[in-house]
């Protein structure tokens, strides 16, 4: 490898960050089962590419003589792997197991969860994605030092050129006459521009090298979004304008829809909206909305593609006033949701839900990058257990984001991941051992303490005000509901 080559390398990976389908929300939860061995795993994904990954398993019941993780590319599979790394166990804390794994290349991953203990061998995959989001800035500290020494090294070049001229020839003990001496200043002179030129020439190269790794830093496609009234009501209409949508592979069904929408009013975040829209014509999508009040709307939009990547594409709406209730050419998602609730405040624990339900929050203290259990419990309006039935393969759905809109994520009571990535991962491990036909995923594979609570492995990434939209389905009916907190 030449050294422009290593330096372009260096360049490029020092842009590397960890990207998924959520908004400023780098840590990815898992809570399911490995076997017969309930866990929570989470993955604190490296900060540049190649780079080193973090990773905490927890043993939410039972015993582990062994635990191993590995990392596995989705092109590379489960047969271009590197071996399992094995994780230790951290000291004072029963059942929890920690490692390190390198991620190599910007791409998705599964990182494979094995679990070796008295009740016998069991399995997770946790998907993973990393892509290049930013380039590293230099300490101000160390970036004095190389500058000073930089100028020592200069100085030092110069002053050796002139020495040379000067006195390389002489015998010892022999002074230098005035020509001499007059030679080695023009020499001197020439040396440094000599090396000013050399050292232009390299900031010249250096300020290509990174302009193309910014260039390579990694962007949701962009997308054009618009609202406009059919029949008296409105219809979002999404146009994914990006030429790099001809090179990335087809979207494909999470939780049974291609795209999860979420609206978001702004200022107040007083109205919400879940929707699903359907494909129309090249890379557009639809979907008739629900009467939501007017006003502009931050849009997000999950997908997730067929090599296990997720994006989340980010825009904003105007959504127009409804002007009556005449017919829109295609029907909306049943399982479209919305909520109009009061503007973004302090803090609130009950929140009461569309039919007169009520939900609580069991809330914790919020600190942030420390792991918290977001746990809500859903009564009846005389104060019975509501029982829940599944929405979209999942008991719920969350929707956290700061009140500036730099954090969003879409969590379900098995955290952060994507399911749909998970699926194709399993698809992906199961033929290549020969067990095509096998249906080992498990939308509901995680414990409930009782049918009308729900719990959400999360971990605020900055401080500052949330809104939290929680969202359970009970006897047929979506109900949302909403919580604000703020986080030190």
């Amino acid at each position: 490898m030449t050294s422009r080559t290593f330096l372009l390398f260096l360049g490029l990976a020092l842009a590397a960050l960890p990207a998924r389908a959520h908004v400023g929300s780098p840590n990815v939860f898992f809570d399911g089962d490995a076997g017969p061995y309930p866990v929570r795993v989470i993955v604190k994904p490296p900060l540049v590419v190649p780079g080193l990954a973090e990773i905490t398993v927890r043993l939410k019941e039972g015993t582990a003589g062994e635990v191993t993780v590995q990392p596995i590319q989705w092109r590379a599979g489960s047969k271009g792997a590197p071996p399992p790394d094995a994780a230790v166990p951290v000291p004072g804390a029963p059942g929890v197991w920690s490692a390190q794994l390198w991620l190599m290349t910007a791409s998705s991953y599964s990182v494979r969860v094995h679990v070796t203990g008295p009740e016998g061998d069991g399995m997770a995959l946790v998907p993973v994605a990393t892509q290049r989001t930013q380039v590293l800035g230099m300490n101000k500290g160390m970036g004095a030092v190389l500058l000073g020494l930089g100028l020592f090294l200069f100085a030092g070049a110069v002053t050796l050129v002139g020495a040379a001229v000067r006195e390389s020839v002489l015998a010892p003990g022999e002074a230098p006459d005035a020509r001499r001496r007059t030679r080695a200043r023009v020499v001197s002179v020439l040396a440094a521009l000599f090396f000013g030129l050399v050292l232009l020439g390299g900031k010249s190269w250096w300020d290509g090298v990174d302009a193309r790794a910014r260039e390579g830093i990694y962007k949701p496609f962009e997308v054009r979004t618009s609202a406009r009234l059919e029949g008296g009501r409105p219809v979002l209409s999404l146009k994914i304008d990006d030429q790099r949508r001809k090179d990335s592979s087809p979207f494909m069904p999470d939780h049974g829809k291609l795209m999860h929408l979420f609206l978001l009013r702004e200022p107040g975040l007083d109205a919400f909206a879940h929707v699903h829209p359907v494909p129309q014509g090249e890379d557009g999508f639809r979907a008739a909305l629900p009467p939501l009040p007017a006003g502009t709307y931050r849009v997000y939009a999950d997908v997730v593609h067929e090599s296990g990547f997720p994006q989340t594409l980010v825009d904003k709406v105007v959504v127009p006033a409804s002007a009556g209730g005449g017919p829109v050419s295609g029907a909306a998602d049943p399982d479209d949701s919305w909520r109009t609730s009061a503007p973004l405040a302090a803090v609130s624990d009950v929140s009461v839900l569309e039919d007169g339900s009520r939900m609580a929050w069991h809330r914790e203290p919020l600190r942030v990058n420390r792991e918290a259990n977001l746990r809500f419990e859903v009564r009846t309006p005389d104060g019975g257990a509501l029982p829940l039935e599944p929405y979209m393969g999942m008991l719920s759905h969350a929707v956290i984001t700061r009140d500036d809109g730099k954090v969003f994520v879409h969590l379900h009571p098995m955290g952060s991941i994507n399911m749909a990535a998970q699926q194709a991962f399993e698809r992906k491990e199961m033929a290549a051992a020969g067990m095509v036909g096998m249906d080992h995923s498990a939308h509901l594979g995680h414990a409930q303490s009782t049918p009308s609570v729900v719990s959400f492995p999360y971990e605020f990434p900055q401080p500052g005000r949330y809104r939290i939209w929680v969202q359970v389905k009970s006897r047929g009916r979506v109900l949302t509901g909403v919580f604000d907190a703020v986080v030190g």
